[in-house]
């Protein structure tokens, strides 16, 4: 056991375990809030966001999408605002390119006209579009009427997390796996490394992504939720000048997740994906990855059968796109007519994060629960990386707090 002796040495005031976007965004408010307080952030990879905040598609989300009062309606269109502040203040690659959500099906339409209300009562700027006005926007585009957001971009994630890394004036040490933790109540905490190490803090906090269920219960809180690895694949685009900006289908209210979209990125390439496939490990990005601990732990939470019975028939269509590039194809075909099986080039798989309750239901909001000196953040998929500057200052709200009371 690692243990925390009394009278010890603190190696920092506070220890955040995970550099992705929402780590880093945290260790960065901690120390604008609070000037002087020892941050440490522990990675276990060799860089900076190597995962969710790496492997997605960079888009800059408005907010359109989720429930209003909720924490991600809340924080994304305030973390939209603020992404595109700070990547202009620090020279980091973006734009706002708006977006277009097409409507192919006449089944889709009253979704779609629920968004536009959506969107007004969580404050974001939409324009209706019929038929012909999608051209105005998207030559190449199909579909029977639109919405077009025009808060919506891009920007360079890793380029963020690697400045928010930088700002907070932290110390991060990569390469730092976690193995061990002994939590302490009326002392504190003492995490072991994989490369033996020991890093003492009076509070720890649980950024660790695909991993956080496992560091909440390492730290000796039962989370009550457990981590269901989906892998989103992606093509890219062959002929790029087929879309000029971003291109979402009208989503299924029944998941978190927005279905195949068309996506031009700071580089000027055209990135399309993802679907949502179980991973058979929690860093599955391909189907030769499994890894059977964790395969059988996903297999052992009743949630995941849960979500098996209820959705397979959705489940089956991602599958068939995933193993079939036809299939994939002419899902893309639907709002992109143009496109062919040979335009679409594989590209670097996602895989995200989801919070899975017992009962099968899909965490649809950010989650964030404390326990004794610690902070755990247990649900924090997209739009996480659009929101992680207001995720972050609630998470280190909460981490100082529990620094001032320990």
């Amino acid at each position: 056991m690692v243990q925390v002796s009394t009278g010890i040495a603190y190696d920092c005031d506070v220890l955040v375990v995970g550099g992705g976007i929402v780590g880093l965004s945290t260790a960065y408010a901690i120390t604008r809030s609070a000037p002087g307080t020892r941050v440490v952030v522990l990675e276990k990879e060799a860089g900076p966001a190597r995962h969710q905040t790496g492997r997605n598609s960079g888009v800059i989300h408005s907010g359109i999408y989720y429930r209003p009062g909720s924490l991600k309606a809340r924080y994304a269109a305030r973390g939209a605002a603020e992404m595109v502040k700070f990547c202009a203040e620090y020279g980091i690659a973006h734009a706002v390119t708006g977006k277009l959500i097409v409507a192919t099906e006449r089944s889709e339409l009253p979704r779609l006209h629920g968004l536009v209300q959506r969107g007004r009562e969580n404050g974001i700027p939409v324009r209706e579009l019929g038929a012909a006005q999608i051209a105005e926007y998207e030559p190449e585009v199909e579909g029977l009427a639109a919405i077009h957001v025009g808060t919506t971009g891009v920007c360079d994630f890793v380029g963020v997390a690697r400045q928010l890394a930088e700002a907070s004036g932290a110390e991060i040490r990569y390469g730092a796996e976690v193995r061990r933790i002994d939590r302490r109540p009326e002392l504190g905490v003492a995490v072991l490394t994989g490369a033996g190490d020991v890093v003492r803090a009076r509070v720890l906090v649980n950024c660790a992504g695909l991993h956080c269920d496992e560091v909440a219960r390492l730290t000796g809180d039962e989370p009550g939720m457990r981590i269901v690895p989906f892998r989103g694949e992606y093509y890219s685009l062959a002929r790029p000048e087929l879309v000029r900006g971003l291109v979402y289908p009208v989503p299924d209210p029944a998941f978190p997740f927005l279905g195949v979209h068309l996506t031009r990125g700071i580089d000027g390439g055209v990135h399309i994906g993802p679907n949502a496939v179980p991973a058979l490990a929690r860093e599955g990005y391909d189907w030769g990855t499994v890894r059977p601990r964790e395969l059988a732990e996903t297999l052992a939470w009743p949630g995941s059968w849960q979500i098996a019975r209820r959705h397979w028939r959705y489940g089956t269509g991602e599958l068939r796109r995933s193993v079939s590039r036809r299939a994939f194809t002419t899902a893309v075909r639907r709002l992109l007519p143009a496109v062919t099986a040979d335009d679409l080039v594989p590209s670097a798989a996602g895989v995200r994060a989801q919070a899975v309750l017992r009962d099968g239901t899909l965490v649809d909001d950010f989650l964030i629960r404390e326990g004794a000196r610690a902070v755990h953040v247990l649900n924090a998929p997209s739009p996480a990386a659009t929101a992680s500057l207001p995720i972050g200052r609630e998470v280190a709200r909460r981490a100082l707090e529990t620094l001032r009371s320990a």
